[in-house]
């Protein structure tokens, strides 16, 4: 799509995808951010713990949103998808760590992902005021 206000900025350390998506796509100060899981920069899938996966995405997801503009404390909506709600008590403690009050708004998903991941998250965010 060629339109002045939408933009797929990536940095270099911003983790790539072998689908059809953009990491990001941003609309005037609008940051749509694509699902971000345990994958390294090649998007090579990074097996772990629940706690290893979850912070491994959020990090990617903190990349993908600096190359946009922006950062945590800017995310007004999160997507969550958590493979098995036993480890709904470990996400909420986590989640609560990357985003303090007043937090985003928020839906959280379970028993969703194959096994193949054990989460993935994805975002809305708007762009720091100083954002270019």
């Amino acid at each position: 799509m060629n339109h002045p206000l939408v933009s797929y900025p990536r940095l270099a350390d911003t983790p790539v995808s072998h689908l059809p998506f953009s990491p990001c796509v941003v609309v005037g100060d609008l940051i749509f951010v694509s699902g971000q899981a345990s994958v390294d920069p090649t998007g090579q899938i990074v097996k772990d713990t629940f706690e290893g996966e979850f912070r491994r995405s959020v990090e990617n997801l903190r990349k993908v949103l600096e190359a946009a503009g922006s950062d945590l404390a800017h995310v007004v909506q999160t997507r969550n998808y958590v493979d098995s709600a036993d480890d709904l008590p470990l996400f909420n403690q986590l989640y609560r760590e990357y985003f303090p009050a007043p937090r985003p708004a928020r839906t959280t998903i379970t028993n969703c992902l194959s096994g193949m991941l054990k989460f993935e998250i994805e975002a809305v965010a708007v762009r720091k005021a100083s954002a270019p």
